[in-house]
């Protein structure tokens, strides 16, 4: 998961208006996705250290409001820049720090470079060669998930592609 921060929102989110590595992604999906007590449904995930920016703004303008037969899910904290789908919940997350050169698998969905990580929960995908970049979270219950990614690449294409390519 790349070192995202500890998760303690307080606050529900609105819909959107439009339609680290191994040893530390042992909890990976469950510790970012899990659900508050029964009184609410919205998902528990913090936004990334330092995500308040007009960029990770502008790409919370533009999450889908599904992924794949994901419906939009609320979220427990106020900002545009998380964003959940799908039970168990489908996270999305601007402000990540940018990944380096990697080995990694590296996949281009529709011109838009995703890093791939297997976690002991699902995936993480993390935009390659965009900064700040973004991650999406999908558990092992979903089928193929790099087929759930065409419908972020709206919201990664708000980030400029720097010189960072998968090859």
């Amino acid at each position: 998961m790349h070192g995202g921060p500890p998760l303690t929102p307080p606050h529900p989110t609105r819909p959107p208006a439009r339609a680290s590595r191994r040893g530390a992604a042992s909890l990976g999906i469950l510790t970012v996705a899990l659900v508050l007590s029964s009184c609410t449904s919205a998902v528990k995930v913090a936004p990334f250290d330092g995500a308040e920016t007009q960029e990770c703004h502008a790409v919370g303008a533009q999450w889908p409001s599904t992924v794949g037969d994901a419906q939009w899910r609320e979220t427990a904290v106020d900002s545009v820049t998380v964003a959940a789908w799908g039970d168990p919940a489908i996270i999305a997350r601007c402000g990540a720090i940018p990944p380096g050169p990697t080995d990694d698998l590296c996949l281009d969905i529709a011109g838009v470079d995703w890093i791939v990580e297997e976690l002991d929960d699902g995936t993480s995908f993390t935009t390659y060669g965009r900064s700040p970049a973004i991650q999406v979270l999908v558990p092992d219950a979903y089928d193929t998930p790099p087929l759930l990614l065409p419908a972020f690449v709206p919201a990664a294409e708000v980030i400029e592609q720097g010189p960072n390519r998968c090859s």
